[in-house]
């Protein structure tokens, strides 16, 4: 059975990380950058998936690609290790996730985007 997560449109949960970041004073351009450097997408390319309303399981698919250093996203998130998760589209899910954590958290930039 597939997660109902796979098909929740990406644009319903974007404006989540955006507010989950803000109220800990980081901006929507960080939580842009940071999918951005995740999925491979530019920010008018970004844009233009959530316009086109595309759920998860598309919006991954039409990554341009995945970053190379995603591999070096660990931790839980949810309870569960990011790096065990066996379905890859899941586990980019929560590395999308964990990112967007240590976005909120306060981490550097740097450290988030694995420099």
């Amino acid at each position: 059975m597939q997660h109902r997560i796979f098909s929740t449109p990406f644009s319903k949960i974007y404006p989540l990380y955006v507010q989950k970041a803000e109220k800990k004073g980081r901006t929507k351009e960080e939580v842009d950058a940071v999918i951005c450097w995740l999925t491979g997408y530019g920010p008018a390319e970004l844009a233009a998936q959530l316009e086109k309303n595309v759920d998860f399981a598309a919006f991954f698919q039409e990554a341009p690609q995945i970053h190379p250093n995603a591999s070096k996203i660990t931790g839980t998130i949810c309870g569960v290790r990011v790096e065990t998760i066996e379905d890859p589209l899941m586990q980019n899910i929560r590395r999308l996730d964990k990112l967007i954590d240590e976005l909120a958290k306060g981490k550097p930039m740097e450290k988030i985007l694995r420099a």
